[in-house]
């Protein structure tokens, strides 16, 4: 891990603290800098937090959208 971080230009405190959660949405530059570094592309990580969980229908990209602004 310290490798990565250091590779990435980030602190390997805030990589602890993105693989934990403590940070939830990190920066954009920071997940761009440990993907370059951890071989991975930005398609590919998106795709990877987009899979729909287990057990829950996918629904359509606007349904979402549309029930917050009806409550």
């Amino acid at each position: 891990m310290l490798e990565t971080a250091l590779d990435a230009r980030v602190s390997p405190e805030t990589l602890r603290k993105i693989e934990t959660g403590r940070i939830a949405t990190p920066a954009f530059p920071t997940v761009a800098a440990i993907a370059d570094v951890l071989g991975l592309s930005l398609d590919a990580v998106w795709a990877e937090i987009n899979q729909p969980e287990r057990g829950v229908e996918p629904t359509s990209p606007g349904h979402n959208a549309r029930q917050r602004l009806a409550s």
